[in-house]
């Protein structure tokens, strides 16, 4: 067993079963469906999460209690020597300032690291943190690789509606603004930080095609002579999901396009209905 634990949380995409296989630990992340409080992967399923969405019900996240973050560290660390926690980016969410001042008290066995990214792009990150600790990397050389590294990705989506993100100020002003009025779609781009306006454009098809030439334009410029992988998200109805990454998959047909379903974390964000996509540099 590797002496370095590499923790994330559900924001990752990651599961609870895929956690358990690889040897990575996963704290569920908190969200309320009419003031009632939930776990990612409690007693809501996926399925009735958006149901109740549908339906008129108000949804909202909160951050993880410290007392779910420090029980958590207490038992990883009876088996290894130190702990990296990679949670959502720090321009997301309060949590990851809330890790770092509760890591002070573990006397440098408990490392933060905000390498600025949330979903498919976390997912890869904490996967080259789990192959890092496996070389033998210690807690503070990972973090430092994952935080020098920050900004060695690009995330791009398609939101149904603003109303979620603007209600939680998960979005930039600009984002704000573009409006979702007359089919107006709005395509949202994530390089660190807030959802920030990418662009905006008249139906779904139309913000596919905007979000593929985002990704297409970012292996030719922004990651010229790099290798990357792409990943593709869906919120709600799997199918259409599914639709979305095969038409990546055909528009890079020299990638091996995955599909992940959005966190309810997320999705309390985003709405149904929303596609994404995101690519970041492998090593």
């Amino acid at each position: 067993m590797s002496k370095t634990a590499i923790m994330t949380d559900t924001n990752s995409g990651i599961t609870p079963e895929a956690a358990a296989e690889k040897g990575l630990y996963l704290l569920k992340m908190p969200f309320l469906i009419d003031g009632e409080d939930h776990l990612e992967y409690g007693d809501i399923s996926y399925e009735e999460f958006f149901r109740r969405l549908d339906s008129g019900a108000d949804v909202s996240t909160s951050q993880p209690s410290p007392a779910s973050l420090t029980d958590m560290w207490d038992g990883i660390l009876k088996s290894h020597d130190e702990l990296v926690y990679i949670p959502m980016s720090s321009g997301l969410s309060g949590t990851c300032e809330t890790a770092k001042a509760l890591a002070a008290d573990y006397d440098g066995k408990v490392f933060v690291a905000d390498n600025r990214r949330i979903s498919v792009t976390l997912y890869m990150s904490v996967y080259e943190a789990l192959r890092l600790s496996e070389s033998g990397m210690s807690a503070a050389e990972i973090t430092e690789r994952l935080e020098s590294e920050a900004d060695f990705q690009s995330i791009y989506v398609s939101v149904n509606t603003l109303e979620h993100l603007k209600k939680s100020g998960r979005v930039t002003a600009a984002g704000a603004a573009i409006g979702t009025v007359l089919g107006i779609k709005p395509v949202l781009q994530i390089q660190g930080g807030k959802l920030d306006a990418y662009k905006k454009v008249r139906g779904m098809k139309a913000a596919q095609q905007a979000m593929l030439e985002g990704i297409e334009n970012d292996i030719k410029d922004r990651f010229a002579g790099k290798k990357v992988d792409i990943r593709t998200a869906y919120s709600g109805d799997r199918e259409t999901g599914e639709a979305w990454r095969a038409e990546v998959q055909r528009y890079f047909p020299d990638y091996n396009i995955v599909l992940d379903s959005l966190p309810i974390s997320i999705s309390c964000h985003v709405g149904g209905g929303a596609l994404g996509i995101g690519l970041a540099e492998i090593k």
